[in-house]
């Protein structure tokens, strides 16, 4: 045999290889340890940030926002405007199915809509101006206002939490206060619900039947969403030393948020990159419930606003390194249109326990339970709830400090009974940095009793300044708004805000083409 039919010979050989079903390749598997256990599967019921990144692996959504906070079209292929801007009608990609096979059509959305609006505050504005929502035919449906709402296809295309994912119509005409048990979307992954086993394993699979929006590139949640694995772990370890020596030898390749101490040993290590998870700093916030004594009184929350120092919090979360810690931090995210110093000199003078001890007494405390709640398995919320435990033994209350895992007080927090009936009266938690951008998505920040977030204020003003918000007709005017607001928040303090931090991640240094904003799973593949 001459020398190039040898080669010839060899390359057929190895081209019928690749072809052979006996030897087919192995499936590509990324393994990911997130922020906390995956507890709830609905996106519409909880806010928690595990939640909503789930929900991105698993559902679509009409609009995507870029990298430069842009609405543009993902499950929608275009709109319609008529009569002034009060007649909005969106047309549906062709081909879109959800994960079981149906098709998916306008009725599914409008009634994942209809759930949506039900939660979320700029949904909840949006109903407010809402005529009519009816599905045209299978692939178009209409918005029907009573007057213009200019902020229609940034509402849809948010990822604020909850975020406005597609369900088919059955799923989602469950009741918003209710929690779905089904994960089913027409997203770029489906949801494996045999293998799921909270507090161990969640798995996800690459969606065959996925067509990726063919406009623009991959940008935040916008652009072709291009699944590069067969197969994704969501490996649930609570010990970040154990999650840290499974990323160094290779059995895990992202850790979604290593603590301090970890970010300091990984940065010898050439194996793994590090870097902030969004280009954003990420804001934490101490919560008060209204509903129950001592804080339903105005003068008890602002007591302890001497006591707060924000860099003992953000140190808490990402260390001593001033790169990574912003305080001076008001309700909206730092270096964002909105930001301002308005009202902080309560938490921004001198830092005082006595004088908010002498505070305490003037409102009339006299030794009533405080109950905080918290986790311990997720890195920022249970590092700012250990401060706060320790602020408010400092301030000498009657403190009983209750420490679970994350689902369980995404659970809690959520009931409205008496404190001697399981109640709460504080927790602390973090949000990413499109929350509190603006007053649409922050929910933190609405006023409207029993229609609020865990908490409940009620503060008729932060309603009427926001509604004023949403009419604003330029930024200038959006940012005096802005400005009234955060003065009428720290006035009633509906939350404390404790700081902000850049939140690093560390993976192997073989996964390429990260999408930035928080833990997205489209576009990246391994080297």
């Amino acid at each position: 045999m001459q020398r190039r039919e040898l080669f010839a010979a060899t390359a057929a050989t190895a081209a019928a290889a690749m072809t052979s079903p006996a030897v087919a390749q192995a499936p590509r598997i990324l393994r990911f340890v997130p922020q906390a256990n995956l507890t709830s599967l609905d996106p519409i019921w909880t806010t928690a940030n595990v939640t909503r990144n789930h929900a991105y692996m698993v559902y679509d959504t009409l609009y995507g926002l870029d990298a430069e906070f842009n609405a543009r079209p993902q499950m929608a292929s275009g709109h319609s405007i008529e009569d002034g801007g009060k007649r909005i009608t969106i047309t549906l990609r062709a081909g879109l199915r959800w994960h079981d096979g149906e098709r998916v059509t306008a009725a599914d959305c409008v009634q994942s809509l209809v759930r949506w609006m039900r939660r979320n505050p700029s949904g909840q504005q949006l109903a407010r101006q809402l005529d009519e929502l009816v599905a045209v035919d299978d692939t178009s449906f209409r918005f029907r206002l009573k007057k213009p709402f200019p902020l229609l296809f940034s509402a849809l295309a948010s990822p604020v939490n909850p975020a406005p994912f597609m369900m088919p119509e059955r799923i989602a005409a469950t009741d918003a206060f209710q929690q779905i048990r089904e994960a089913i979307g027409s997203g770029p992954f489906k949801f494996n619900s045999r293998e799921y086993n909270s507090g161990s394993l969640v798995v996800y699979e690459r969606n065959g039947d996925y067509v990726p929006n063919p406009q623009g590139r991959p940008s935040f949640t916008a652009g072709p969403k291009v699944a590069n694995f067969d197969r994704i772990e969501w490996r649930i370890i609570t010990d970040a030393a154990t999650a840290t020596a499974a990323l160094q030898t290779g059995e895990i390749d992202w850790f979604e948020q290593p603590p301090p101490e970890i970010q300091q040993m990984l940065r010898r290590n050439r194996n793994i990159t590090q870097e902030p998870i969004d280009p954003l700093p990420l804001s934490a916030i101490l919560r008060f419930n209204f509903l129950h004594g001592p804080f339903d009184k105005k003068e008890m929350r602002q007591a302890i606003l001497p006591a707060v120092n924000q860099a003992d919090y953000m140190s808490a979360v990402v260390g001593t390194d001033p790169a990574l810690i912003r305080t001076g931090v008001g309700v909206f995210t730092p270096g964002t249109p909105l930001a301002s110093d308005v009202g902080l000199e309560a938490l921004t003078g001198p830092r005082s326990i006595d004088r908010a001890k002498a505070l305490l007494r003037d409102a009339g405390y006299t030794n009533q339970l405080i109950r905080l709640i918290g986790p311990t398995d997720i890195l920022a919320p249970a590092a700012i709830t250990q401060v706060a435990g320790d602020m408010f033994r400092r301030l000498g209350v009657n403190l009983d400090f209750v420490l679970t895992d994350w689902g369980t007080v995404v659970q809690r927090r959520a009931s409205r009974e008496p404190i001697e009936r399981g109640g709460w009266n504080v927790f602390l938690t973090s949000f990413s940095s499109t929350d509190f951008m603006d007053p649409a998505g922050h929910f933190p920040l609405r006023g409207s009793g029993a229609n609020s977030w865990p908490g409940w204020p009620t503060v008729p003003r932060l309603e009427e300044l926001r509604d004023a918000w949403f009419d604003a007709p330029d930024l200038d005017a959006q940012k005096a708004i802005a400005r009234d607001m955060q003065r009428t928040a720290m006035d009633e303090v509906p939350f404390i805000p404790v700081g902000a931090y850049m939140s690093v991640t560390a993976h192997r240094s073989n996964l390429r083409d990260r999408v930035p904003g928080f833990a997205l799973f489209w576009n990246l593949r391994r080297a």
